[in-house]
């Protein structure tokens, strides 16, 4: 059995949504020093529905193909669907990732969270916050 999956290598070699939107509407950076693995997610949002969606990856082939999936997944959903993006739908998307790699597909979800807290944050437009995992933590709205 091959260790990656087809659509794992696909994403790899032909990552889609790849490159920076300059005036987005929202924008999530996530790392993991651990495995030296960075994601920074751009949205571009109308009418609450994300119509342009792009990444900057640094890191390992299954970053960037976690990266280009959930690109895909959330592009022209409406901003509450691209929050209930998991990772696990991330890495079944890809067919599976091995285990020791999860965490890339982990990464992908905190960065499109990150990225749809900033849009949140830049339009002072009220959120749960229980569903963004460091926002206790950040001090920034006093929650």
């Amino acid at each position: 059995m091959a260790l990656y999956s087809e659509k794992v290598m696909d994403h790899f070699r032909n990552p889609r949504n790849v490159g920076v939107i300059e005036d987005a509407d929202g924008v999530g950076e996530v790392g993991n020093a651990k495995c030296g693995d960075i994601m920074k997610i751009y949205l571009k949002i109308d009418n609450d529905t994300i119509t342009d969606v792009k990444f900057e990856t640094f890191g390992c082939g299954s970053a960037i193909a976690s990266s280009s999936m959930a690109t895909e997944l959330i592009k022209g959903k409406p901003v509450s669907e691209a929050l209930e993006l998991s990772n696990k739908a991330v890495a079944e998307a890809l067919d599976g990732l091995p285990a020791y790699k999860m965490h890339c597909s982990v990464l992908a979800e905190e960065a499109i969270k990150a990225a749809v807290k900033d849009y949140y944050d830049k339009n002072n437009i009220a959120y749960d916050h229980t569903q963004f995992p460091d926002c206790e933590s950040c001090g920034h709205c006093g929650a």
